[in-house]
């Protein structure tokens, strides 16, 4: 039986936060967009009713090798109804400032072929929306790479995975079977 608490912090569901000053108020995952690494527009929603695993990522990091399980669990899981989403961030001085060499990185030594977001801020007052939102609904914010967001069909957060958490550990794996076999709210 999976011990959440010991693992991961579970969503405690307190509602929305506000994004900025005079802003709206976000309900779900859905409600945010993000700049493709590829360049234009990446709206969460586009993905509503699936499950999200969003991921801050860096290149140069102990925990980048974390790419190979979460390109695994892209492939295993996607046709179920899983999207693996990366996220560089500078924030912690261990990624590129340019989107082209994130991409090449990316590509050529760990083959990803998940959707990448443009680099953006996880922490401080700079950080993009989306990471002050999970932040507040979880309790937890990004303290280092690879820190992990699962999000069910429904938009809310369902939990938050420390960057010592590998990918690929059953625990994770638990937690997203355990979403993909919800359904949608």
């Amino acid at each position: 039986m999976i011990r959440r608490r010991d693992i991961f912090r579970l969503a405690a569901g307190a509602g929305a936060l506000a994004l900025a000053p005079g802003a709206a108020r976000a309900a779900s995952a859905w409600d945010f967009v993000f700049e493709a690494l590829e360049g234009g527009p990446m709206p969460l929603a586009q993905w509503r009713g699936k499950v999200l695993l969003v991921v801050n990522t860096a290149s140069f990091c102990g925990f980048t090798p974390q790419y190979r399980a979460l390109v695994r669990i892209w492939r295993e899981y996607r046709d179920r109804g899983l999207v693996v989403i990366g996220a560089p961030s500078t924030d912690f001085r261990q990624e590129y400032a340019e989107k082209d060499k994130i991409k090449t990185f990316c590509e050529l030594t760990y083959g990803v072929d998940f959707p990448m977001t443009a680099p953006v801020h996880v922490v401080g007052p700079d950080a993009h929306p989306f990471f002050a939102w999970a932040a507040a609904e979880t309790g937890e914010r990004v303290r280092w790479n690879f820190n992990k967001y699962l999000i069910g069909r429904d938009g809310r957060v369902i939990a938050w995975m420390p960057s010592t958490l590998d990918p690929a550990a059953r625990k994770v794996r638990e937690a997203i079977e355990a979403a993909l076999a919800a359904p949608e709210a």
